[in-house]
């Protein structure tokens, strides 16, 4: 039994206190969990990483910056997500496929078709089970964005940050154009509602996930 969990959302849209909050709800359940993220995971992911987020690439070339995102996947589901869900662990992923799509295909405009195609070749067959699209307004998530790098001293991963608010604005719109695409796997989550209540639903969707996980196997029951 495994199970593939993505977040997406704008920067600043609070993914990382969600996925963080969910990897203790699980834990405490004594349910196998792992929270990993992209661009990164493994040591080469990570390399390429630095070099996707430092704000001093500021020539890097839309299309360079698609291969290297898709570079970092294929090693990352090599050598971390394609492992943990052999074992049944359930995987806690800060962006995936459809951050390409939403960064490069809407936010650069490259050809969405072309980062289609790719992500399917770096993904390896890989698809999340269910993705939380965390949703806020661009601008009010670049103003997080902006204060958490400044209280964190992370102004090394700051390269998206710099970009104009029109660029964000379409990250955001193709994040949605992917749900109304695909309502069936990404879930929706207004941010604006507080992050209590943003949790309160998170759980509430994968409690409903794993009872239906659990139903397809028999003799299989969660620790609880």
């Amino acid at each position: 039994m495994s199970l593939f969990i993505t977040f997406e959302g704008v920067e600043g849209s609070g993914k990382t206190t969600q996925i963080q909050r969910l990897k203790k709800y699980l834990t405490r359940k004594r349910i196998p969990c792992r929270v990993t993220r992209e661009p990164g995971g493994p040591p080469i992911s990570e390399k390429i990483r630095k070099i996707l987020l430092d704000p001093d690439h500021r020539e890097m070339l839309p299309l360079s910056e698609l291969f290297l995102y898709e570079a970092s996947r294929a090693q990352h589901i090599h050598e971390v997500i394609k492992p943990l869900l052999k074992k049944g662990t359930i995987v806690l992923c800060d962006r995936f496929n459809d951050a390409t799509l939403a960064y490069q295909g809407y936010g650069r405009k490259i050809d969405r078709g072309l980062i289609r195609r790719l992500n399917r070749l770096s993904s390896q067959g890989i698809k999340p089970d269910l993705t939380f699209l965390l949703d806020c307004p661009s601008d009010l998530g670049l103003k997080r964005a902006l204060q958490r790098n400044r209280m964190s001293k992370n102004e090394k991963e700051g390269r998206f940050e710099r970009e104009k608010i029109q660029f964000h604005h379409r990250v955001r719109k193709g994040y949605l154009a992917i749900a109304k695409k695909e309502p069936h796997r990404v879930k929706v989550i207004n941010t604006r509602t507080g992050e209590k209540k943003v949790f309160e639903k998170i759980r509430e969707i994968v409690d409903e996930q794993i009872g239906f996980k659990e139903s397809r196997v028999p003799g299989f029951k969660w620790k609880s």
